[in-house]
């Protein structure tokens, strides 16, 4: 069954799912034997360019909501903060890669089935404004300088 996701947060959606399509790049990269450094310069620009703006979004206007002490909450900042270690390694790339590919992903289907239900659930319409208000509908320009994965 499809989640009507709340207006409010349906641009936090929008950047899962160039997130997920970071995954996926990540995945066929590999499969087409791309040099892990390659694939690297382009998650470094991702990671840069969106994943850091949108955990910081995340984390200042959406989490609050529950609090830093809810369950949920804990678990998604663990995540963040993983994942960030996982994108700032420089010395294992390759296996950085490969666990960005899996943990993004599964985060990503963490916050979409379960935080965000939460969040929606309980969130005051003047949360629910705040969440938007940093959030407006930009449209998504990628990095096409190495089109690694065609």
């Amino acid at each position: 069954m499809a989640i009507k996701r709340h207006l409010a947060l349906q641009e936090y959606s929008k950047d899962h799912h160039q997130a997920l399509l970071l995954c996926w790049k990540i995945q066929v990269g590999f499969s087409k034997g791309i040099a892990a450094e390659r694939i690297k310069v382009y998650a470094d620009w991702f990671y840069e360019n969106h994943i850091l703006e949108h955990f910081q979004k995340e984390e200042k206007y959406m989490f609050p909501v529950l609090g830093n002490e809810h369950k949920l909450i804990v678990q998604a900042l663990e995540e963040h903060k993983i994942l960030l270690a996982l994108f700032t390694d420089t010395t294992q790339i390759e296996d950085s890669l490969k666990q960005i590919q899996t943990l993004l992903k599964a985060h990503i289907r963490f916050e979409e089935q379960i935080l965000f239900n939460e969040i929606q659930s309980v969130a005051t319409p003047q949360e629910l404004e705040k969440i938007a208000q940093f959030h407006k509908d930009e449209k998504y320009v990628d990095n096409l300088n190495d089109v690694f994965w065609k």
